[in-house]
Order: C-alpha cells, then structure tokens, then sequence
C-alpha cells in the first residue's frame, strides 16, 4: 500500500500554462493545494493556484523556496532546465521522474526507446548536418519533415520536404539546431490514448480519442474513435508497456498513427495531454485528477467513459465563439483565462457532450 497525501499537503507544479491551471483545478477538488513555479506573470495557473512563485529556472534560491513549500512536484510541460531539476529532486520527489523527462525532451531519444520496446515508429535518422540531411534523405526519402530534436510542439521548430531540393531550406529553418528526419507514415487515421500509472503500478487507461490536426495543432478529438476492438486493445497494451518501462508515475499522453499494418507511435508527452480534454465532461475522473491522484499516491480513480464527446480547441479567434457556444444544448466551456489573443494560441476549449 503507497502512502497517500492526506487533504491539505501540496503539490508543487512546474509550468504555470493551461494544463498547470486544470491540474490546480483537480487538486482542490480533492482538497489538496498547489504552488505553480512559473516565470511569466498572470499565468493562467496564477488565478487558481494557491500560490504563485514568479522567479527564472535558474533562480537557485526560488527553486529551493518552491520544493520547500511543497510535499511533491510534479510539471505540466518537458523542457524543464535539467540544472533546475537537478536541485529540485535532492529536495523532493518529482513525478513522473526524471528518466520519462530526458526521453520525451529528445525526439531521436524518444524514437530510441520506442524501438528499443519493440513499437513501431516511423523511419527516422539522426541530423547533425547537410551531409547528413543528404544520405537520410537517400534511404527515407520524400515527402519527410525534419524536426528540431528538442523545444518543437504545435507544430514549430519543422520543415516539411517534398523534394530532396527542399534541403538546404529545411536546414537554415533549424537555425543550427541538432535534427531529426521522419519519414510520412501513410495513416488512415490518428489517435491517442491517455494512459496513467500509480505509485503503487497499477495502469489505466482512457478510452483512444481520435484526432484531427491542422497547421501542426489539434484542432478536434472524437470519442470513440473509429478503431476495431483488436487495435483498441493493442493501444491499452501499448501505453501500458510505456509506463511500466519508464516506472512512471502519473497520466500520459501517446500519440499513435493508425495504419494499415497496425499502430505507429508518433510520440509520448509525459503529462496531461490536450487530446485527452474530452475526460473532463466524458468521464467521472477526468485525466487532470487521475494525474494528481497518481502523484499524490492515491489510487486511480475510474477513467471509464459514460458519453460520447468530440473536443475542439479554441484556437486564436475561436474564442470569439465562445457566447454563441455557452448557449448550445450538451456544450461545456473551458476559458483558460489568457488576456491576449493570438492567432495559433490555445485560448480554451469546449467538449460536446453526446
């Protein structure tokens, strides 16, 4: 039997975004209190956590005061400064650990110990420059992308090539930076799955989402999603065997392709995930609580669906919608409290409900 927080201990969050914001929201409904450590200040976390240390990663005293006011820490984005991390877990444990933060921080690392597990992965090769640009592009071909190996997400830090001539643009996008190039996975569809795992091993998983991505961010999951039973199961086994590998604590993200000859991992983020929004008004344990659960060391909670839910991300001006939204029959409104508009910037999110 783990030891469980008891109501009114604290969970330090790393990361003060929208998904730090929910994980407050989660936490107290179950009694327990947050710091959020973040540098940027009205932070959509700050306006619900019970507290706000507003100081740089680097900042060895802030970190020091945050673990100290803290019962366990816990993060809601990878790129976390490892000096940072370095200090933090000598003070108090950090869940999901530090091992699940190096692989997901390095997508040559992570696609590493995909493979190393068995799972399919698309065809990849390492990039440090043009020459090497030159030979992955003989065996991989094109259409590819290449990828910032670190600091990518919606989209950012890609070039998309259809021709070898595409080459020398897609480097100078990477501004010097270490590389990936991936292969195009021909997939019928792409799905993910939220799975968690507590301190005590037990593993459960959400039902996959099915999503559509445009311009590199998510726009849309659907539950259920248009798999067979047998690939169902395959993405519970999949995730499961993720979790068990990495000893990981807490809720994941997986994203899969769906293809012809089965499932192909895209990449695992090791915190709540935007594709498993839907869990908020789909299930009576939404992924936000199952994750603070996890680090608390409470048990899992049930994750079983109850409703059928397509989730869709306000993205930029999409926000504007929000008063012809609020009033539509099965809607529910997510606002993540964030000033300014932008175009690509997740301002919230609704979930209709079925």
């Amino acid at each position: 039997m783990t030891e469980m927080l008891p109501p009114g201990s604290t969970i330090g969050i790393l990361g003060g975004g929208q998904l730090g914001r929910m994980l407050s929201v989660a936490a107290a409904r179950l009694g327990l209190k947050t710091v959020i450590f973040e540098p940027g200040g009205d932070c959509p976390a700050s306006h619900v956590a019970n507290y706000h240390l507003q100081a740089e990663y680097t900042d060895k005293d802030a970190l020091r005061r945050f673990a100290d006011s803290v019962d366990v820490i816990t993060y809601e984005f990878e790129n976390i400064p490892t000096s940072a991390l370095d200090i933090l877990e000598s003070l108090k444990p950090i869940r999901p650990g530090r091992e699940a933060l190096r692989i997901s921080q390095d997508r040559l690392t992570e696609k590493e110990f995909l493979t190393s597990l068995g799972l399919s992965v698309a065809p990849y090769a390492d990039i440090p420059d043009a020459a090497a640009l030159e030979a992955a592009l003989g065996t991989i071909g094109t259409p590819s992308i290449l990828k910032t190996r670190r600091f990518g997400y919606d989209g950012k830090g890609q070039a998309r090539l259809m021709s070898p001539a595409d080459a020398p643009a897609a480097l100078v996008a990477m501004n010097g930076t270490p590389a990936v190039l991936e292969g195009f996975v021909d997939f019928t569809a792409e799905v993910s799955i939220i799975a968690a795992r507590g301190l005590d091993g037990s593993v459960s998983c959400y039902d996959p989402g099915e999503n559509v991505h445009r311009e590199g961010i998510l726009r849309t999951t659907t539950v259920p999603a248009s798999l067979s039973a047998a690939l169902r199961t395959d993405a519970v086994l999949l995730a499961a065997k993720v979790l068990n590998a990495l000893d990981y604590v807490g809720v994941m993200g997986v994203e899969l392709f769906v293809t012809p000859g089965g499932l192909i991992v895209n990449e695992i983020a090791p915190r709540v995930h935007n594709s498993g929004h839907w869990t908020q008004n789909g299930c009576v344990v939404d992924q936000f609580e199952q994750h603070v659960r996890a680090v608390a060391g409470w048990p899992l909670g049930d994750g079983s669906r109850y409703a059928d839910v397509v989730m869709e991300n306000l993205i930029g001006e999409d926000v504007e919608r929000v008063a012809g939204l609020a009033g539509e029959r099965g809607v529910a409104v997510h606002l993540y409290g964030k000033g300014e508009v932008k175009a690509g910037r997740k301002m919230g999110h609704v979930n209709k409900v079925g």
